[in-house]
């Protein structure tokens, strides 16, 4: 089945306290890479997210960005430091006793000091959380899913309308090839009768363009192009990861049609040489973007 490497999703769930975002950006690669963007206290869930992840993407890259929204996420305390204050007080009472001092630190004093109140943070329970957060990735994920394989239908009838095109060249090209020999056979038959006033040996003009048909005789490569062309067609139908495999045969095409120029030595072939080269060039970009 073919399946697009290009998606977008997105999911919002809430449980009162917070309200977890998740958007999903899925873009072609030749593997399976993760990229996160997320608060760092949901770091620890990275290993769950990307294995939640798998069940749905085999390859591609996928951006996974997480908001949290609401004050559930942690839990503040205000914090005073105790013995740093008594130090405070303690040096204060020397300084009225070596100076007579009467007057007392005030709640203004105590404040200017400099790190008596700290601020301490502590996530809340991570297992309710990792909940919300696994549900919105999940139904973020779906989502992409689904549009990726709208998109892979899409592919795949375009791959088959290009496929279609590729073997009109080749049937064509096949009855042709024939006429080139034939059309080679007459001007060599030409040039000897000018040069031997008519005196042709039939046995050195067989011998030529037999050598001739050997050089340019390209029926194994249409052969082979015609078996790449019906396993590709067999492969778009196939289940599980088909991008590298069609990539593959891709350029086994392409291989074949490169030889096939540089040996039919004929300007129509050529012609449909390089209309077949320039179908696989488009096919190519699009099964490059195939799971």
């Amino acid at each position: 089945m073919v399946v697009s490497m290009t998606g977008f999703g997105r999911s919002s769930i809430g449980n009162g306290q917070i309200n977890v975002n998740v958007e999903i950006k899925t873009v072609n690669h030749r593997f399976t890479e993760f990229y996160f963007r997320m608060p760092r206290q949901l770091l620890v869930l990275e290993e769950k997210i990307k294995k939640t992840m798998s069940e749905y993407f085999r390859r591609g890259r996928a951006e996974i960005f997480v908001t949290v929204d609401g004050d559930g996420l942690i839990n503040r305390k205000f914090q005073l430091d105790w013995n740093l204050l008594d130090q405070f007080f303690s040096e204060m009472e020397k300084v009225k006793e070596k100076y007579g001092l009467d007057d007392k630190p005030s709640i203004g004093d105590i404040v200017h000091i400099e790190n008596i109140f700290t601020v301490e943070e502590e996530q809340t329970d991570s297992s309710e959380l990792e909940e919300v957060v696994l549900d919105a990735v999940r139904n973020a994920a779906l989502q992409v899913k689904k549009m990726r394989m709208e998109e892979g239908q899409v592919l795949k009838a375009d791959l088959e309308e290009q496929l279609k095109k590729i073997s009109t060249i080749v049937e064509y090209v096949k009855e042709f090839a024939p006429n080139v020999i034939e059309a080679y056979k007459q001007r060599l038959q030409q040039k000897m009768n000018e040069y031997t006033s008519g005196l042709v040996d039939e046995t050195r003009l067989l011998n030529e363009v037999a050598i001739f048909a050997d050089k340019v005789d390209i029926n194994e490569e249409l052969t082979r192009l015609q078996s790449h062309i019906r396993q590709f067609t067999k492969t778009l139908e196939d289940e599980g990861l088909i991008g590298r495999k069609l990539d593959f045969l891709v350029q086994e095409m392409n291989r074949e049609v490169n030889t096939i120029g540089s040996k039919a030595n004929d300007a129509t072939i050529a012609g449909s040489v390089v209309e077949m080269k320039s179908t696989l060039e488009k096919m190519k970009e699009q099964v490059q973007n195939i799971e």
